[in-house]
């Protein structure tokens, strides 16, 4: 893109929350350009889960802009510190993980990560790569340029530390190993979400005790899932994949509430705020209604990874069957066990799960709760119902989840 530097910064800067520093971005791009060198633009990921999530998508598109300027994103991701997992036991998405299993999610998250960065301009490493190589000796010098007053100024740990509530020294040093990733990698700038600020500024403190210059550290918004509240999670439940089918995806992003839909188109469309500020006034002053409006997000959000034809067929259906009431073309058809049934009846949780529609009881038992659960058009409440199976019933779960359950 032929762009001016000014320009070029504005659209990189454009809806970051921490910068540190402006001054020091210009100065990068200036010396790129003179020198023809691209920087080098770090982000890392964490191979817990094999999926990547609108959430994800926030960093990824920012880092497409930077490729589009021509500069090189290094994609880190962390094997070594997936292995160990969360040392204080309490992380549900931070269980250590066998060397097959990162493997396998890694490759999954590259497949995923280049349906929106340029393969080219794109350098993958494992950081085991270095970190394996390690010896104690080299982790004690490594960790003797960090201090525990550094580390305390981090706000969970000031408040863990407070409340008398224990931190692994194995904690304290997560971000001692992303900040000499940095180092091995000789980054010129790391992006992340805000919840990331204070292990990218101790990447800069590390390349500066390296005699390194040291990294540009850019955070972006966090996306707050479908339940409007907390940030975009799988183990929450609250997300949208990347890879869900058409007609999934599309009724998850009509199910976000209006309120929240701006930002969605903010930060996963990337649209400016004066074309958000005219939608919103439409929807202010009646010329627009809020589902339209939403509709136009949902088909460009599931056209991204599926295509305009695919979105429009989304669209249709999903009109089709919330405006007229009608059920889908097509239904999934569930043959459950027959060991799964006792006198013809099965527990209304079991059968959540065995049917998919739920990804666990934890989750099952939560859309009973919530009063999203019918079969054969009856709501279901008591969390210990047994559910009588004639062998064609059709199991709901919230607005989209449906299933016809055979017992075979």
């Amino acid at each position: 893109m032929n762009f001016s530097l000014d320009r070029q910064l504005e659209i990189i800067t454009s809806r970051a929350v921490d910068l540190v520093s402006r001054n020091e971005l210009r100065a990068k791009l200036e010396k790129a350009a003179v020198q023809n060198r691209p920087l080098r633009v770090k982000y890392g990921a964490d191979p817990s889960a094999p999926d990547i999530h609108l959430g994800h998508v926030v960093g990824l598109k920012k880092l497409r802009e930077f490729q589009d300027f021509g500069h090189t994103v290094v994609f880190i991701i962390g094997d070594f510190t997936a292995m160990i997992g969360d040392p204080t036991g309490r992380s549900e998405t931070r269980k250590p993980l066998s060397r097959e299993e990162v493997a396998a999610n890694a490759k999954t998250y590259q497949d995923q990560v280049f349906r929106i960065l340029d393969k080219k301009r794109t350098e993958v490493r494992f950081n085991s790569e270095w970190c394996s190589a390690l010896s104690f000796e080299d982790v004690l010098k490594l960790s003797a340029k960090v201090t525990v007053a550094q580390m305390l100024a981090r706000d969970d740990f000031q408040k863990r530390f407070r409340d008398n509530h224990p931190i692994s020294l194995v904690e304290f040093l997560y971000p001692v190993i992303q900040g000499y990733d940095s180092v091995v990698v000789k980054a010129d700038l790391e992006l992340g979400g805000t919840d990331q600020l204070f292990n990218l500024l101790v990447g800069r403190d590390l390349q500066k005790a390296f005699a390194q210059e040291q990294q540009v550290v850019m955070t972006l918004p966090l996306l707050e899932g479908l339940d409007g509240v907390k940030k975009m999670s799988k183990s929450l439940g609250n997300y949208i994949g990347i890879n869900e089918p058409p007609r999934e995806m599309f009724g998850k992003v009509m199910s976000v509430s209006d309120e929240l839909m701006w930002r969605y188109f903010s930060l996963t469309l990337c649209r400016k705020g004066d074309d958000i500020a005219r939608l919103q006034q439409s929807v202010k002053n009646g010329s627009l209604h809020p589902r339209e409006v939403k509709d136009e997000l949902a088909r460009e959000i599931t056209a991204m990874f599926h295509g305009a034809e695919k979105a429009a067929d989304a669209s249709a259906e999903f009109a089709r069957i919330f405006s007229e009431h009608k059920l889908p073309d097509e239904i999934p058809e569930i043959k459950v066990p027959s060991s799964e049934t006792r006198d013809g009846k099965a527990r209304i949780i079991d059968l959540l799960v065995v049917a998919g529609l739920a990804e666990s009881k934890g989750a099952a038992r939560r859309l009973v709760q919530q009063g999203a659960v019918k079969i054969d058009g009856k709501k279901i409440s008591d969390l210990a119902a047994e559910v009588p199976l004639s062998g064609d019933n059709l199991l709901q779960s919230g607005k989209r989840g449906i299933a016809r359950i055979r017992v075979g």
